[in-house]
């Protein structure tokens, strides 16, 4: 026998947060990270956008050609209650992840802080054991009506951690039916694929059984448990609501094994944490007979590139209009 493959405890949060609240939804994760890490967790995943909201039924005051005002004032809102990477959020969840001694994937709306200052984007952070800040990755392709509140990420944040408990990486909600990505995910050597997500659907079961079954690694689903007493109710839109069940996302977390076993879950109507034991040597028997990047890949038919460059809109190549100018050399008349 070789060396023996790592086994580690992983934990999914299907949680509520207190929406449109930042501050109180962080309170409520740092207990939850607590509790998962004094349940032997070394692994913590939470919802797609779990800090501060998943808006779900709300329009933001907008139809196709036309924006209402108090539309503008949710969006003011969603945005005063988004996350800057770094900033004092992220300090203080990955102090929780130290505390924890664990890796933790977050679902946040990260607010673009360091461009334009006018841009949401549907984020996973990575933090690790030590409390740093290992990556982040922006959803490359919001959904629906998701695209009229974030923006795309592009390739530089298709992001992959390589750990002593695995290699962890994965994409968010309906990225996860883009087969191009899924792919590149594979090709990072992904054994841990997280799957935070929105969809609550029965069928949704399937796509994450479906890639544990072609990347042939574990899959953490997780999604959030809201109902619609959940909102503020002095929320601009919250009039978007009527009409809606009171259960607006029922969860449906899961645990997902390289070979398509459910380990954990899915757990539907209410929060809580689902626990399992990886055992990675499992990834590397799945690949016995599939490995779709590999043996399984046939590159003389088909390649798939990825720019994994950083896309800015502005670049610039700044000059310091405070800095003194060169002295001039007489010479240089002559």
């Amino acid at each position: 026998m070789g060396d023996a493959s790592p086994k580690v405890k992983v934990a999914v949060v299907q949680a509520s947060p207190i929406l449109f609240n930042r501050e109180a939804t962080v309170e409520k994760a740092l207990h939850l990270v607590s509790e998962a890490a004094e349940n032997g967790s070394k692994l913590i995943l939470f919802p797609e956008a779990f800090i501060p909201a998943y808006p779900r039924g709300l329009s933001f005051g907008t139809v196709v050609g036309s924006r209402k005002p108090e539309g503008r004032l949710t969006w003011e809102r969603y945005w005063a209650n988004s996350v800057d990477v770094p900033g004092p959020t992220t300090d203080r969840i990955g102090e929780a992840a130290r505390q924890a001694n664990a890796y933790l994937a977050m679902g946040v709306i990260e607010r673009d802080s360091q461009y334009s200052r006018g841009t949401l984007y549907c984020t996973l952070l990575y933090f690790g054991p030590d409390g740093r800040l290992l990556g982040k990755h922006r959803k490359i392709m919001p959904t629906g009506a998701e695209r009229l509140i974030w923006g795309a990420g592009d390739g530089s944040t298709l992001t992959v951690i390589k750990t002593e408990i695995g290699t962890i990486g994965g994409l968010i909600c309906w990225e996860n039916y883009m087969p191009l990505a899924r792919t590149f995910m594979y090709s990072k050597g992904v054994e841990i694929y997280l799957a935070p997500t929105a969809d609550a659907r029965e069928r949704w079961q399937s796509t994450l059984q479906h890639i544990a079954l072609e990347g042939r690694c574990f899959v953490l689903g997780c999604n959030q448990y809201v109902t619609k007493s959940m909102y503020p109710a002095d929320l601009e839109g919250i009039e978007d609501l009527e009409g809606l069940p009171e259960e607006i996302c029922r969860g449906g977390s899961v645990i997902i094994s390289p070979l398509g076993e459910v380990l954990a879950g899915p757990l539907y109507g209410g929060e809580g944490i689902l626990y399992a034991d990886l055992d990675l040597a499992q990834v590397v028997r799945s690949r016995f007979d599939f490995d779709a990047v590999g043996h399984y890949s046939r590159p003389d038919i088909f390649q798939l590139h990825v720019d994994e460059r950083s896309k800015p809109s502005v670049l610039s190549n700044e000059i310091d209009q405070f800095k003194s100018p060169p002295e001039f050399d007489e010479t240089e008349k002559k």
